[in-house]
Order: C-alpha cells, then sequence, then structure tokens
C-alpha cells in the first residue's frame, strides 16, 4: 500500500468513526476559515461566493463522485491546474469536513 493509499484509508476511518457532533462543528468551522483564506482565488467556497475559475465548492459537495475518499486523494495529490498546497492531514479533514458540510439534502 502506497503513503498516499494509507493516509486516504485512514482519514477515511476517521472522518467515518466521527461520532463527536462538536468536534465535526469545530472541523466544518476551521474548514471554512482555510477555505476562506486559501482556496477563493480560484473557488467559490461560501455560498453567496461568485468565481469561475474553478468549481464552487457547493458543486464539489453535490457531487456523487466527489466522496471523502475521492477528495482526500485529490487533495494529497493535486493534479493541474489545482497547486500543490501540500496540506497537513488536519488541515484535509476540515476542509473535506466544510465542503462535505455544504452539501444539499437529498
Amino acid at each position: 500500500m502506497t503513503r498516499s493509499q494509507i493516509l486516504i484509508a485512514a482519514l477515511a476511518a476517521t472522518a467515518m468513526s466521527a461520532g463527536n457532533v462538536h468536534a465535526q462543528e469545530d472541523a466544518v468551522a476551521m474548514g471554512k476559515a482555510f477555505a476562506l483564506e486559501t482556496c477563493t482565488s480560484c473557488h467559490a467556497v461560501a455560498i453567496d461566493a461568485v468565481n469561475d475559475a474553478a468549481p464552487t465548492f457547493i458543486a464539489i459537495a453535490n457531487d456523487p463522485e466527489k466522496t471523502a475518499q475521492n477528495l482526500t486523494a485529490w487533495l494529497i495529490e493535486p493534479h493541474p491546474p489545482m497547486p500543490n498546497l501540500s496540506l497537513t492531514t488536519l488541515e484535509i479533514r476540515n476542509l473535506i469536513a466544510y465542503i462535505r458540510s455544504l452539501k444539499t439534502p437529498d
């Protein structure tokens, strides 16, 4: 198993086993703060934001192919035009928590 596969599996397991609602709320808040600071040059990260350079976070959240595992892999080893931000495991977890919080209920 590669380093990326191990990290993806670990992050997915952490996300699935996180039963603490307060910790999840903190992750979402920290993910949003990080996204507003880091991602807004390309993505519309807030509900009312506009930026056509890359998919909006709401579009990503509602794309059924963008699972937590898929997003983790993308953030660990981004593909152009996404820059390699060298995110920490915590930053990735929080960013995914925020993105997933934007998903429109089915």
